[in-house]
């Protein structure tokens, strides 16, 4: 992936039928099935000032439409393949940073006979589950999927979840929602005692829907689980914060790729300086999640974040994470740390974790909530305010 767009060459029976390669990640490599999709590639250029030969997923799956005779495969798959054998490319690829790569003297096997990639099973590649939120929560609720959202489903709303008994803390998180809507913007509140979101999804089961859920007492973490329904309170009142994961799919559409979801990873929150106002017993800092945006795309970046307020909007911080109290960027306190290339710019958004950092901070007697990155997704549109 070169700054969010894909790099497709090939090399069919004779070295003439190779694209024309274009700057690559190290041992980057894909192989397409036939040399006729170099008579296609100048026609996908829809992207002003974008190389012919690079792609974006929409644009990748528009070149699928025309070629349906062609396995095109995703070219994260072989360049997250490649990266982590470190074996060099597969049986049928070219390393293109090889000088002597197009005077190979043993040909390549037919595309018939290249063994395919056979990834870990991943939903973020499997575009019949992450587009379809009703078979996504399925999927979840049958214990088949345990990983951070990030990326899944894109194109609909994906929600942070709070679950307190009712009675003073629960007021108190209402109040304290809507006096920091930046850091949680509420999208749902369910009725005392059920488990049921029926304004975001009517089928849906809060108890089993989130891959992961994280159980409180006294401020404390004590336990992640997958099925929360033995921890449910008979006197709940479930909350659903909207979440930034909801704008990845316009963000990945404009050629601004997702670093976490490049590298299987969840994305980095960190604890900041910036006070949230109090309510009633319940007081803290905002949390944030960072991404890595190239530093010309940061601008479009704002523009297209700053469309959604109902999941957290534009970023609250871009660059210089010291002004808001992160000193160390490889250590976040909440996900997984990912790379960040020269080019690039820390942009920080407020984030849904914020309430497990404040209900910890005020030592909340019990709460349940999603574990950090793991979403409940909607029937809602990303763009779709409740």
């Amino acid at each position: 992936a070169l700054s969010g767009r894909f790099l497709f060459f090939e090399k069919a029976a004779h070295p003439t039928a190779m694209t024309t390669p274009g700057p690559t990640a190290d041992n980057y490599s894909t192989t397409t099935s036939s040399a006729s999709v170099q008579d296609v590639l100048k026609e996908r250029n829809t992207q002003s000032g974008s190389p012919w030969h690079t792609f974006t997923d929409d644009e990748l799956n528009a070149l699928r439409e025309q070629l349906p005779s062609h396995d095109l495969p995703h070219p994260l798959t072989a360049y997250n393949s490649a990266r982590s054998s470190r074996h060099g490319p597969s049986s049928g690829q070219v390393n293109i940073l090889d000088p002597n790569w197009a005077d190979e003297s043993t040909a390549l096997a037919s595309p018939k006979d290249v063994p395919k990639l056979q990834p870990q099973r991943n939903l973020q590649d499997d575009a019949s589950i992450a587009t379809e939120p009703r078979k996504f929560r399925e999927i979840v609720r049958s214990g088949e999927f345990e990983n951070p959202t990030n990326a899944v489903c894109p194109g609909y709303l994906q929600c942070n979840l709070v679950v307190l008994p009712q009675g003073k803390e629960s007021f108190d998180f209402l109040l304290f929602c809507q006096r920091n809507k930046k850091a949680c913007p509420l999208i749902e509140v369910c009725d005392v005692g059920s488990p049921h979101p029926y304004g975001v999804a009517k089928d849906a089961d809060l108890r089993t829907d989130v891959p992961k859920y994280a159980i409180y007492r006294d401020g404390e973490l004590v336990e992640e689980v997958t099925d929360a329904t033995p921890y449910w309170p008979e006197n709940s009142v479930a909350f659903l914060i909207g979440c930034s994961f909801s704008y990845d799919g316009e963000l990945m559409g404009a050629g601004i790729p997702l670093r976490s979801a490049e590298q299987g990873k969840n994305v980095p929150m960190y604890r900041t300086n910036i006070e949230c106002r109090s309510a009633g017993c319940l007081k803290g800092n905002m949390v944030v999640s960072m991404k890595p945006i190239n530093a010309l795309d940061v601008a479009k970046e704002v523009e297209i974040t700053s469309k959604y307020p109902h999941a957290h909007g534009g970023p609250v911080c871009v660059g210089c994470p010291e002004s808001i109290g992160i000193q160390d960027l490889d250590n976040p306190d909440w996900g997984d740390r990912v790379d960040m290339l020269p080019s690039e710019i820390p942009v920080f958004h407020a984030c849904g974790v914020t309430p497990q950092s404040v209900l910890m901070d005020s030592r909340v007697p019990f709460a349940i909530t999603h574990s950090a990155g793991y979403m409940f997704v909607t029937d809602l549109s990303s763009d779709e305010v409740p």
